[in-house]
């Protein structure tokens, strides 16, 4: 008995380990590499317009959302430079651009191994490998969006601010957290088909109860906690300070939540490469 929960506790103790984590990504880093390749290829073959809809989606958002809120609401934000409606726009799209990211990648999570059967079947294929995948092209259509807004940044204000160099820093919070829950939700979606509708519903809320429209100081100081422990909220805000206005990061908040969505990520993938024994059982 006492050998059984050895070996037990020793296994648990290798998959909580985030070198595990790390050796285990970094071995198949080429594959990792060609199906990120084939997910965005894959993602606009036969279109006429092709990657254009990765911008034209966006865009399109940002044209009716600062319609909405900064022409007929009449919006503006307290740290804004110049006041005028165009750095209102970049401040929505930021924010817009930041959530987005975490929006694909989990939204897209739930399916992520029963859309590809044939794999699952095959016993030395690492499933583990498809979130990062799919994290990949959320990362290249941020990209994109990215080239936008700092075109649009010179534009408008002139300048980039050299804060900017800490944008990976700040995101780190966002792909741990991302990568958590793409690992969780992938397996989850194996054993229970309602998980895609219930996290549409959830990332919905989420990007409303994320400072994305409106600043967090306009929130009643009573209400506001409930807002900060969104862990989007305080990625959305770092991602606006040192991308627009040249501001270095709470670094006491990115520290506490890089640790805790690290936590998170490895937690995670622990759950994955536990669960996944059971996924041609199901499918």
């Amino acid at each position: 008995m006492t050998t059984v929960l050895s070996t037990y506790a020793l296994r648990g103790i290798k998959l909580l380990n985030p070198l595990t984590l790390v050796r285990s990504l970094w071995q198949h880093r080429d594959l990792i590499a060609q199906f990120t390749r084939r997910e965005i290829e894959g993602r606009y073959r036969g279109s006429f317009l092709g990657l254009i809809w990765s911008l034209a989606n966006p865009l399109f958002m940002l044209g009716i959302y600062t319609f909405v809120f900064g022409i007929v609401l009449k919006a503006r934000w307290p740290e804004s430079r110049t006041g005028g409606l165009g750095e209102f726009a970049l401040i929505i799209f930021a924010g817009l651009t930041a959530f987005g990211f975490f929006s694909e990648c989990v939204s897209r999570a739930p399916t992520l191994v029963v859309v590809v059967p044939n794999y699952v079947k095959k016993v030395v294929f690492p499933l583990e490998i498809l979130p990062l995948s799919a994290m990949g092209a959320a990362f290249f259509h941020m990209g994109i969006s990215l080239i936008v807004l700092l075109a649009a940044e010179l534009l408008f204000t002139g300048s980039i601010p050299w804060t900017i160099v800490l944008l990976p820093l700040v995101l780190l919070p966002a792909v741990f957290l991302s990568l958590g829950l793409m690992w969780f939700l992938a397996s989850l979606g194996v054993f229970i088909r309602d998980v895609s509708q219930a996290i549409g519903l959830i990332v919905q809320a989420m990007f409303f109860f994320t400072p994305i429209f409106y600043s967090i100081d306009a929130i009643p100081v009573s209400i506001r906690p409930i807002i900060l422990v969104n862990p989007m909220a305080p990625v959305v805000e770092n991602f606006r300070r040192v991308l627009l206005w040249g501001q270095m990061p709470s670094w006491r908040g990115l520290a506490m939540w890089i640790v805790a969505t690290g936590i998170v990520m490895v937690l995670g993938f622990a759950w994955f490469r536990q669960t996944k024994k059971a996924f041609a059982d199901v499918i």
